[in-house]
């Protein structure tokens, strides 16, 4: 084998031009799939990065009534959904993939945050336990984070996130100031900002709903202190962070179900239960649009691989009757069909993996033009270069089959005859 190796390779640098314009129908093909699949898998992770963000593996999971989050802000608390206990939360804790839990409610739109005559404007107010900051990623940029009596007892104090300390101080240091809240003073004692940044992409209504409470300030008070500018025993949300990106859903659904499990009642109209802010599932059918609509490009660039193994046929049928003497001088020292056969399929299979390697390389310098001039992001996946040049060599074989079984064939006293 290693012998048809070295002499499939030699044929190919003995008729250099040749070989090349028989390559290129393959090296075409195989570059522009590993373009196209390199701009699919750059393309999808964008996707997973503009809606999930990047790196936080965090997954929301609220009460919802109908489609649409429970609002405490105009209803009352609804009955027969309790309090999360710190033995639910060491549950939640225990599902499998889940690195850390807090709990947290939240005021979305609030017009009742001031400083002196400065008004947050649509802000959200969020009462968080000892845990939320090391699970949503945030840290202190400037004061200190709420201390332990902070929890226990319910002090009126505050941490504001950059947006909101901007928009109500103006780039004064808010650390030590005191804030308005639904008529009750709050001392601010740090400012706390998110270690991964993230930009979300709004390019819808939803979009806008999705992403506006986080990005129009937050302030942050200690769990403890949410009844006195709100009600006692609201329901609380809980956040999750997973290990990894793609769990989120899977412990989104497995959190939901365990909350759900407590709940005891339907309401007087649309169910109320806890559900998933599942960003992972709506990345998924986005990518799932963008796969298929590359798809079909794939499948053309599909037809330049044809078209290079029709190519292949047509010069291992050139190569067979300009070698007709060799063939027959090898049968007549004694060579079997079998060797015949074998020796051409190596040939038209070197000739064609060759080509793959090439495409492969030809494809990976297109992508990187593609991400520049057209700024669009890619992956270069290793396994889709290894299967593309798999793929290469088994063009080879099949289209390599018809032209190796003449040659098999050729009946030796002829093939000596042949001029």
């Amino acid at each position: 084998m290693l012998e048809n190796i070295r002499l499939s390779i030699q044929g190919i640098f003995a008729h250099k031009i040749r070989s090349l314009l028989t390559m290129l129908g393959i090296i075409i093909g195989i570059a522009a799939i590993i373009a196209i699949v390199s701009t699919i898998r750059g393309t999808n992770e964008q996707i997973k990065s503009n809606l999930v963000g990047a790196g936080n593996n965090t997954v929301a999971v609220a009460l919802y009534q109908g489609e649409y989050e429970y609002d405490m802000q105009y209803q009352a608390p609804p009955s027969g959904v309790p309090v999360i206990s710190s033995q639910v939360k060491a549950q939640l804790s225990a599902i499998k993939e889940v690195e850390s839990v807090a709990l947290y409610r939240t005021r979305n739109y609030c017009d009742s945050i001031f400083y002196q005559n400065t008004k947050l404007e649509g802000g959200s107010i969020w009462g968080i336990d000892a845990d939320y900051f090391q699970t949503a990623g945030y840290h202190i940029q400037s004061g200190k984070g709420f201390r332990s009596e902070d929890y226990a007892k319910g002090n009126n104090v505050a941490i504001l996130d950059t947006d909101s300390a901007q928009s109500l101080f103006a780039g004064e240091n808010p650390v030590g100031k005191v804030i308005d809240i639904n008529g009750m003073p709050f001392k601010v004692v740090g400012v706390a900002v998110q270690s991964s940044v993230f930009e979300p992409v709004i390019q819808s209504i939803d979009d806008y709903h999705l992403y506006a409470s986080s990005s129009v300030g937050k302030v942050f008070l200690p769990d403890a202190a949410w009844p006195i500018v709100f009600r006692y025993d609201e329901p609380q949300n809980c956040l999750l962070k997973t290990t990894e990106t793609d769990a989120m859903t899977k412990v989104g659904k497995q959190a939901s179900d365990l909350l759900n499990a407590r709940v005891t009642t339907s309401g007087t109209g649309e169910t109320i239960q806890y559900k998933s802010r599942d960003l992972l599932e709506q990345a998924k059918s986005l990518q799932e649009l963008s796969s298929s609509t590359n798809t079909m490009l794939i499948y053309i660039a599909g037809i330049s691989l044809l078209v290079g193994g029709i190519g292949v046929m047509n010069i291992m049928l050139v190569s067979v009757t300009e070698r007709t003497r060799e063939i027959g001088l090898k049968k007549a020292l004694g060579a079997k069909k079998r060797h015949i056969l074998f020796q051409f399929l190596t040939e038209a299979a070197v000739l064609t993996s060759v080509g793959g390697l090439l495409g492969v390389v030809a494809g990976i310098g297109l992508s990187r033009i593609i991400a520049r001039l057209a700024e669009v992001p890619v992956a270069i996946s290793p396994a889709a270069a290894a299967v593309a040049v798999l793929f290469s060599m088994i063009v080879g074989i099949l289209f390599g089959w018809i032209p190796s079984v003449k040659a098999a064939n050729l009946n030796p006293i002829d093939a000596l005859r042949y001029e």
